[in-house]
């Protein structure tokens, strides 16, 4: 992923403390007001993979993001696809894309933006306005891009939170180690410094002591991945299989 499609997270960092299948739960038990935030969260954590997918199946920047609100104020919230969301049929996000297919397919082409578009918005404009940033990798499918994007996305809260912890328990230097050494490189699809120009750079007296740095920040930002990861499978199981997709989801934009 390139400096320039980094994006930022628009749910709150706090929306997500259990398992997405467990806030679906709460959004079925609760009434409509008060399950009306639940709802927005998983909103915001979805509409880049919506629109990712719509842009590589082909459709315009407007086109997109009109789809992406019809797509959530039709499907999401009139036909109450969270509520008939099954468990049993594996991830959240597989059953949205899913969801989403089917929507797509079913749209006349005469249908206007109008029709399409919520009477109140349901996507703040600054956020759509966002999306044309989002640019998977040119040799990934519409399927893939989808997933890319949602990869991106949690990529995009973790890194975030990683710093910010390392910034308040003094580890700001260990950060910039990591960041340029490992993330960096990841982020940007650039090859990584020695450890010799890392230390060189920051003021590092020894190869050991870098070394010792990034390996307690990788630490973090695995525990932190895997973290974030279990909120979106079923159970504790299938937390290395979603991470290890995750990283050949990088891992495939490296190599293209």
């Amino acid at each position: 992923m390139s400096s320039d499609d980094h994006t930022s997270m628009g749910a709150s960092r706090e929306a997500f403390h259990t398992t997405e299948w467990s806030v679906i739960e709460l959004i079925r038990d609760q009434d409509k007001p008060s399950s009306a935030a639940l709802i927005n969260d998983l909103l915001k954590k979805y509409w880049k993979p919506v629109y990712c997918y719509l842009r590589r199946k082909g459709q315009k920047n407007e086109q997109a993001k009109d789809l992406t609100q019809g797509f959530f104020h039709e499907i999401v919230l009139n036909r109450h696809l969270v509520e008939h969301a099954d468990k049993s049929r594996g991830r959240f996000r597989t059953f949205l894309l899913t969801a989403l297919q089917q929507y797509v397919a079913g749209v006349h082409r005469k249908q206007t933006a109008q029709k399409r578009s919520p009477k109140g918005e349901l996507l703040g404009i600054d956020d759509l306005e966002s999306a044309g940033q989002i640019e998977a990798p040119a040799q990934f499918s519409p399927e893939e891009s989808f997933h890319y994007a949602w990869a991106a996305q949690l990529l995009d809260c973790i890194v975030a939170e990683v710093r910010e912890k390392c910034r308040t328990d003094g580890k700001m230097l260990h950060w910039q180690v990591f960041h340029d050494r490992v993330l960096g490189p990841i982020m940007d699809n650039t090859a990584a410094p020695s450890l010799e120009e890392t230390c060189q750079k920051h003021a590092i007296e020894s190869t050991a002591k870098a070394s010792n740095m990034i390996i307690t920040v990788n630490r973090r930002f695995q525990a932190e991945f895997k973290r974030h990861v279990r909120r979106s499978v079923i159970q504790d199981s299938d937390v290395d299989a979603e991470f290890n997709e995750l990283m050949q989801i990088f891992s495939r934009n490296r190599a293209g």
